[in-house]
């Protein structure tokens, strides 16, 4: 296999490009999948703002969906399969990986923009293309190592699927996983994109009461109150810290899901005594937050990490896909515009300004040329 077609590319000191890049045939140990559909999440945009500095060439996208095509020595995967990719591939071998909690591998390489041997599969005229997040979704066929690709069931719609990849499985996660919410009990979410709105259906899973979404779209708080969200809070009219605190005694959680430093200063001032605050979405690196150290103390506050919602990508992607297919999560309201990749600027463009829901790119038809 020698795939050629249009890839959506990170390039250093000039910003997204179009380029036709070429993807070699999978190794041992590696699937080669045809991409179906890709969201457009926050994290594509850290990389293109210059908060996660990057300096070779990336091919964007890491939460997709698609079809095997083929595979490496040692895969028991077969062409045809649907899968979801994961973008945090685990190593299974490091203690984190051994104690179940593969979202804490040491082992993977993913983060590191590479594969697990440390190369790519991909290359453009010459030049070696980089898969952002040991992905690179943005284009037709990747080559992905086998614990970055989850079976699924064929009836999943790959719209759906791609979401699975990041936002929902973060979202959800979060609120099931991490923050471990028991009926009854109350939070406020910060910020009503893919991930906020997954973590309001996570909320609703977990039978959270009263469920606070904070977003300053009127469009995203009304697709909150759909998807769980009992009482919706315009950021920019109303003191949310100071709502919290006379409607609530605090809330028992609150989840900021925008990766933005001011609004994780507010988190520990919205809860009450013994809540948690959970930061799920993705600061830029090296981003500092002042904590009130002695009110974390005296009323016993935790603050909790959401790294991609303490999931386990092989157990719980199948498992919220199920949910989707038996009616419980109705994930297929999370798709937002659906785009063909080459206007993935103008999903950038959405993605900046709030607008819509989850976008979704689709990549055109590749063309295969002889190994």
């Amino acid at each position: 296999m020698n795939a050629t077609a249009p890839a959506i590319v990170f390039e250093p000191g000039a910003g997204l490009r179009v380029r036709e890049v070429s993807v070699r045939a999978p190794r041992a140990g590696e699937v080669a999948v045809e991409i179906r559909a890709a969201g457009v999440c926050h994290s594509d945009l850290h990389i293109l703002n210059g908060d996660w500095p990057e300096e070779r060439p990336l091919v964007l996208g890491h939460e997709a969906a698609g079809v095997v095509t083929e595979v490496g020595e040692g895969v028991e995967l077969q062409p045809g399969d649907h899968v979801v990719l994961s973008w945090f591939a685990p190593c299974g071998r490091c203690d984190r990986c051994a104690s179940g909690k593969a979202w804490l591998c040491t082992g993977t390489r993913a983060v590191e923009n590479v594969l697990p041997d440390g190369g790519t599969a991909f290359s453009s005229n010459g030049e070696e293309v980089w898969p952002f997040l040991g992905l690179g979704a943005f284009t037709g066929t990747v080559v992905v190592p086998r614990s970055a690709a989850i079976k699924v069931a064929p009836e999943l719609p790959f719209e759906v699927g791609a979401l699975l990849g990041c936002a929902v499985t973060t979202g959800v996660g979060a609120a099931v996983n991490t923050a471990q919410v028991r009926p009854g009990e109350t939070a406020v979410v910060v910020g009503c994109g893919g991930v906020g709105l997954a973590t309001i259906m996570g909320l609703r899973l977990a039978g959270a009461g009263t469920i606070v979404a904070v977003d300053l779209s009127a469009e995203r708080r009304e697709a909150a109150e759909r998807f769980g969200a009992t009482v919706t809070l315009d950021g920019a009219a109303v003191d949310v810290v100071a709502w919290c605190q006379e409607h609530l005694g605090g809330a028992d959680y609150a989840f900021e899901a925008v990766g933005s430093p001011r609004l994780i200063e507010q988190l520990p001032a919205m809860i009450r005594a013994g809540g948690a605050a959970v930061v799920v979405g993705m600061p830029p690196i090296g981003a500092k937050v002042p904590i009130d150290a002695f009110d974390l103390a005296d009323q016993g506050k935790r603050i909790l990490g959401c790294n991609y919602g303490s999931s386990v990508a092989a157990i719980d992607i199948p498992r919220l896909a199920g949910l989707y297919l038996a009616g419980r999560l109705p994930l297929d309201q999370l798709v937002g515009a659906t785009r063909p990749l080459r206007e993935a600027e103008l999903a950038f463009e959405d993605l900046k300004a709030g607008i819509g829901l989850r976008g979704i790119l689709i990549p055109e038809t590749e063309t295969e040329t002889e190994a």
